[in-house]
């Protein structure tokens, strides 16, 4: 191998590790734009043994030292809740819902209140018809709490994103209202 072709590899190959840097730079500090932004309110009224009425939540299986009724003691460790509850876009209770978020979220930590969720937001608007799915840890020692949208059917095929959730309003351990911002970064 002569000396011109040594010397056109060593410029090729330092010419692509320049480019290659400067891309990879370029990819990890771009802000990226959500394809797709929505903003709503969850509303979850748990049954506590005489509001079965309305209740849109309950507890299905509990710690020995709890009960189907109650949360349990050491920040609810071991309840698990399913939930059908509505979907509005303002943070009335009595607004007509936009759709059902329809899952459930256990209560994973003895020392601090932290539940693990995996849920569907089920859609049907003459603006969107169809659901994504939420799953993540909703730490409940941080004000936002962003959980992963990892994919879905109808408008939102395929969706990716993240759902970023503060707690609105609580009323004892009967009722809890969520805000919940939307933001697709993959749209397809």
């Amino acid at each position: 191998m002569g000396l011109h072709t040594t010397l056109s590899i060593l410029v090729f190959f330092f010419m692509f590790l320049t480019l290659s840097s400067s891309d990879n730079h370029q990819r990890n500090n771009k802000h990226y734009k959500p394809c797709k932004h929505l903003l709503f309110f969850f509303h979850s009224i748990r049954y506590n043994g005489n509001n079965a009425a309305n209740a849109t939540s309950t507890i299905v299986a509990a710690p020995q030292w709890g009960n189907l009724t109650k949360l349990a003691d050491q920040n609810h460790f071991g309840d698990v809740v399913v939930f059908d509850n509505p979907i509005t876009l303002d943070n009335n209770l009595h607004s007509l819902p936009i759709g059902r978020a329809q899952g459930l979220y256990l209560y994973d930590n003895k020392k601090i209140l932290t539940a693990w969720f995996a849920f569907s937001f089920i859609l049907n608007t003459t603006d969107y018809h169809g659901n994504f799915h939420v799953i993540g840890v909703d730490s409940g020692t941080m004000k936002i709490r962003d959980l992963s949208i990892v994919g879905g059917t109808g408008d939102f095929f395929m969706h990716r994103g993240i759902a970023s959730i503060t707690t609105d309003a609580v009323e004892d351990e009967v009722y809890f209202r969520l805000r919940v911002d939307i933001k697709f970064y993959e749209c397809w």
